[in-house]
């Protein structure tokens, strides 16, 4: 029997099911450009990203910086609740079984 691990890994992305958002590099560019002339949060709301994100495609000096500030901190000493994490995980994979069940990909 094939481990489970590995066969959720390999369901391929489809564009409007993966629930994590993903930039195209012509999205990024727009972002950057801005020839709206939007707001650091219509921007996000817009692109359905956090504010954070927009500030960094915008000002990537902000982004390597922080990332050189995570690092000399010791990694990204982001808050991690391992029961939070597998429960996550079980409701993700459960979501890409009944995905692959409906035929959806």
């Amino acid at each position: 029997m094939p481990n489970k691990r590995v066969e959720a890994a390999r369901v391929p992305r489809v564009k409007g099911v993966d629930k994590r958002i993903q930039l195209t590099p012509e999205q990024r560019s727009e972002i950057r450009d801005n020839p709206e002339g939007l707001s650091t949060h219509k921007l996000a709301a817009k692109y359905g990203v956090s504010r954070r994100l927009i500030q960094f495609i915008q000002h990537p000096e902000r982004h390597a910086k922080n990332l050189l500030d995570r690092q000399q901190r010791g990694g990204s000493m982001k808050y991690y609740d391992h029961e939070k994490q597998a429960e996550y995980m079980q409701t993700h994979r459960a979501h890409k079984k009944r995905l692959l069940e409906e035929g959806v990909i």
